[in-house]
C-alpha cells in the first residue's frame, strides 16, 4: 500500500505544515510507514480496518477520520468501518467507542 501516509497535500494543517517545513522528517516517516505496511502478509481491506482501529484506541480523531476516509476511498462499506467502533466498546470503554463512532459518522454518512 503505497498511500499509508498522506501526501503532504492531503494533510490536515498541522502534518502538512511539518511536511512543508521538515520534508526529510515527513520522507523518513512516510517511508516508515510504507516499510510497516510492506512488512506482512495481511490483505489491503484488514490492514486499514486494524489501522483504523489502532486509531479508535488512542482516540485520535484525525487518524480516525484519516483511515475512514481511505477505507471509503477504497470502497470499505462503511457498516464495516463501523462496527470497528462498536468492537471497541468492550475494551476502550462506551464513551470513547461512540466518540469514535461519531467520528466514523462525520465522513460515513
Amino acid at each position: 500500500m503505497a498511500d499509508e501516509i498522506d501526501s503532504p497535500n492531503d494533510l490536515p494543517a498541522a502534518a502538512g505544515g511539518l511536511a512543508e517545513n521538515y520534508p526529510e522528517i515527513w520522507d523518513a516517516y512516510a517511508d516508515l510507514g510504507k516499510a510497516c505496511s510492506g512488512a506482512g502478509e495481511i490483505d489491503g481491506e484488514t490492514k486499514r480496518l486494524v489501522k483504523l482501529a489502532l486509531a479508535v484506541g488512542s482516540q485520535s480523531e484525525g487518524a480516525v477520520h484519516s483511515h475512514v476516509r481511505r477505507g471509503l476511498e477504497e470502497d470499505i462499506d462503511p457498516e464495516t468501518l463501523r462496527h470497528v467502533a462498536l468492537l471497541a466498546i468492550p475494551t476502550v470503554g462506551f464513551p470513547k467507542g461512540m466518540a469514535a463512532l461519531t467520528w466514523i459518522d462525520d465522513l460515513a454518512e
